[in-house]
């Protein structure tokens, strides 16, 4: 006598129907039952709030009662369309993924899968059974990718939240409006506010990702004891140290990833209150890094005083002024005479000798002087840029008042 295919479906028609009836009559135990493993094997558990465990106990619930929907459809619903993360965790808000960690998460639906399969030995019959096990341990598949996926997603809003945080920070230094808010929000991101901070202006690389860039920009930070902050302007590339001593030095290691072309390090601020003056000094720098064409790389904002200076910056032109012009008339007054005409006779100081009519060891003791008052030394073809343009403006400043 042959099978009957319609009299076999109908058993386990039959079959799959009188346990989805059991399971939905116990579903309510089985959560119950789920929750109580959960306090007495789970040490983290206990730790959370009321609100969170009641959050986890909703989670748990929706579980069951999804696989139990799933199983009474006939398991007709293909993986794609199962769509578990919506149905099971949606019962709980999304900022629990930040309360419980992946590895929780993974040992509370391990726990889960594990109470349903020890209570559905007590609720059904060997007939049913064996059906309904295999139906749990692909349904706790299901689980496991969906839970991937809630946590992937979080992450991703994370860091799509970090990167839009750390370029409003880096924003605000740059415009001079780093208040608490701001402080507040660079501690946020890891910011330790370890003392020296700088600000390091280049150009963005060609190939890499935002993404990828600044986290090798924060690793090699990081590896040397700074902090890091990066956003990309345009084509421009921003990176805020903190815990920086040497400006050089902590530019040098973040060099290599920074696109070609100039690479500007501002002055040394205080803190990120203050980095504004840093930041504001390495564009400037950066605006004006092309007339000197051969500037080493990483370059202090303060060696391209002079290109500062004729690009019309009036920062440095008070530096100059302040720093270099104002020490040399306090000083003596012969001192400015003296570097003026050293200028006029083209750096000769026999021929400056005889145009002021001293010894030509007196020159020489008196551009000494200069030196040692202004850090640049009138020999230096770059240093002896600044300190022309020094008496330029200060005279011009002297003019005005």
């Amino acid at each position: 006598m042959a099978d009957d295919p319609g009299g076999e479906e109908d058993l386990q028609g039959a079959s799959r129907a009188r346990a989805a009836a059991t399971l939905v009559r116990s579903s309510g135990a089985l959560s119950t039952a789920a929750t109580g493993r959960m306090e007495a094997e789970l040490p983290w558990f206990a730790d959370l709030s009321a609100q969170e465990r009641s959050w986890v106990g909703a989670i748990v619930s929706s579980g069951v009662q999804a696989f139990i929907s799933w199983y009474g459809d006939g398991e007709r619903r293909s993986a794609a369309d199962l769509e578990v993360a919506a149905s099971v965790f949606g019962a709980a808000p999304r900022d629990l993924a930040g309360t419980i960690s992946l590895r929780q998460t993974v040992d509370l639906v391990r726990l889960s899968v594990s109470v349903v399969e020890t209570g559905i030995d007590d609720l059904l019959g060997p007939a049913d059974l064996a059906h309904v096990r295999a139906a749990v341990l692909r349904y706790a598949r299901e689980i496991a990718f969906a839970t991937a996926e809630v946590y992937a997603r979080a992450a991703e809003v994370r860091g799509a939240w970090d990167a839009r945080l750390e370029a409003l920070v880096v924003d605000s230094v740059l415009r001079a409006e780093a208040d608490e808010t701001v402080l507040s929000r660079a501690s946020a991101l890891g910011w330790t506010d370890r003392g020296g901070v700088v600000v390091v202006l280049g150009t963005v690389p060609d190939s890499p990702t935002q993404t990828g860039l600044f986290d090798a920009v924060r690793r090699a930070a990081r590896a040397a004891g700074m902090d890091a902050l990066c956003a990309a302007q345009g084509d421009r590339l921003v990176v805020v140290l903190g815990g920086v001593d040497e400006p050089r030095g902590a530019a040098q290691v973040v060099a290599h990833l920074f696109g070609s072309g100039a690479l500007v390090v501002g002055m040394v601020a205080d803190d990120l209150a203050h980095a504004h003056l840093s930041a504001r000094a390495a564009v400037a720098g950066l605006r004006a890094a092309e007339g000197w064409p051969g500037a080493p790389r990483p370059v202090l904002s303060s060696e391209l005083l002079p290109e500062r200076v004729i690009s019309g910056d009036g920062h440095a032109r008070r530096f100059l002024v302040d720093s270099v012009h104002a020490p040399l008339v306090a000083a003596r007054g012969e001192l400015t005479t003296t570097l003026a005409a050293w200028f006029d006779q083209g750096g000769s100081v026999e021929a400056t000798a005889r145009a002021l009519f001293c010894h030509p060891n007196t020159v020489r003791y008196r551009l000494r002087q200069v030196a040692e008052l202004t850090g640049c030394s009138p020999s230096d073809p770059r240093d002896a840029l600044t300190l022309q343009l020094a008496l330029i403006v200060g005279r011009q400043a002297a003019r005005r008042l």
